[in-house]
């Protein structure tokens, strides 16, 4: 998206008015009574089929979303907020979902939370299904504009950790790139030249670690290249069965990034089992800041990021956007938290 972006730190700039289409828009666009247009849509059969499939195709074209109030929900007076996340068993997750209802409370709006099971043919019937009982969406939703445009329609919809790059809707984003760099950084100011990367399949952020990692790497003239990159699964298994894979392809390398807290858990595990000491033998560097961390020892390097002060902006966005405002991006940037595994 094209345009001013904030940070967490600054206000939001450049917000684009967006003026809400009433009903009686419709109608006049239409060229019928506000009447008519009721009725259409809301299925009435006092209607003539044609004019019903005019109206409706104009509601359309307009972005019209009927009125809550008039939709006849029990507590009009009460916002509500639909939250899309792709896995509520992740633990990174739980901590996102409570900044969204601590935020919303503050608000006395109520928060509904669907998952998609990691399974990315869930979304877009979860926006559909979803847009239908809320005010305003939040979601991790990994497909483009064009692809949601259908199922989202005129609903008010904010899209968390997926780029930049949308004209629609609001955007939390999270900078991955620059917590990537930040951590190579650290690493090679410890002295590190033999780097290697336990990348996982990401569809909100796909690639953005592998890029950055080869990136630096050749900024540095390391002597790295895709072979130290091994592809895991998000799990401490996943990890543990990485890092050896790793270790026995690369048996000099001296430093891991992992792609996650949990993947770095897992490599953590399975340095132990073969022998290799951390971080004496290997520094590793986690991502997410999870609140789990604090138990492992010894205590984990990481990037953290604030999961709650994320649902926060995301709450903050739909803000604006009932407020008939289209605001820029909020960026997120993770930071480098030091401790024993460097």
């Amino acid at each position: 998206m094209a345009g001013q972006r904030a940070t967490e730190d600054q206000p939001v700039p450049g917000a684009r008015a967006v003026k809400r289409v009433t009903l009686r828009d419709v109608a006049q666009a239409a060229g019928v009574s506000h009447q008519t247009v009721s009725r259409a849509i809301n299925g009435k059969g006092e209607i003539d089929p044609a004019t019903q499939r005019r109206v409706l195709d104009v509601a359309k074209q307009l972005r019209y979303r009927p009125s809550r109030f008039g939709r006849g929900l029990n507590r009009p007076d009460v916002v509500s907020v639909g939250l899309i996340v792709p896995d509520v068993v992740n633990p990174f997750f739980p901590e996102f979902v409570a900044g969204v209802i601590a935020a919303a409370d503050e608000r006395d709006w109520q928060v509904l939370v669907a998952s998609a099971e990691n399974d990315r043919s869930r979304e877009l019937a979860l926006v559909r299904s979803l847009g239908q009982q809320v005010d305003a969406l939040v979601g991790y939703i990994s497909h483009p504009d064009a692809e949601l445009e259908p199922y989202v329609e005129t609903m008010p919809l904010v899209v968390v950790d997926r780029g930049l790059e949308s004209s629609n809707h609001a955007l939390v984003h999270i900078d991955t790139e620059a917590g990537i760099r930040a951590g190579m950084q650290h690493l090679i100011d410890r002295g590190h030249r033999r780097i290697g990367l336990i990348d996982c399949e990401c569809l909100s952020a796909p690639l953005v670690r592998r890029r950055t990692f080869l990136e630096v790497a050749g900024d540095h003239a390391l002597p790295v290249d895709e072979g130290w990159i091994v592809m895991g699964e998000q799990s401490p298994a996943g990890g543990a069965a990485a890092f050896e894979a790793l270790h026995a392809a690369r048996p000099d390398l001296t430093a891991v990034i992992a792609f996650n807290d949990l993947v770095a858990i897992g490599a953590l595990r399975a340095a132990r089992r073969i022998g290799v000491e951390v971080p004496g033998d290997c520094a590793l560097v986690g991502y997410d800041g999870l609140s789990i961390v604090d138990l492992i020892d010894p205590p984990l390097t990481t990037l953290h990021l604030d999961k709650r002060r994320l649902g926060e902006l995301a709450i903050h966005q739909v803000g604006q956007l009932l407020a008939g405002e289209l605001p820029p991006p909020i960026v997120l940037t993770p930071t480098l938290q030091v401790r024993d595994t460097t």
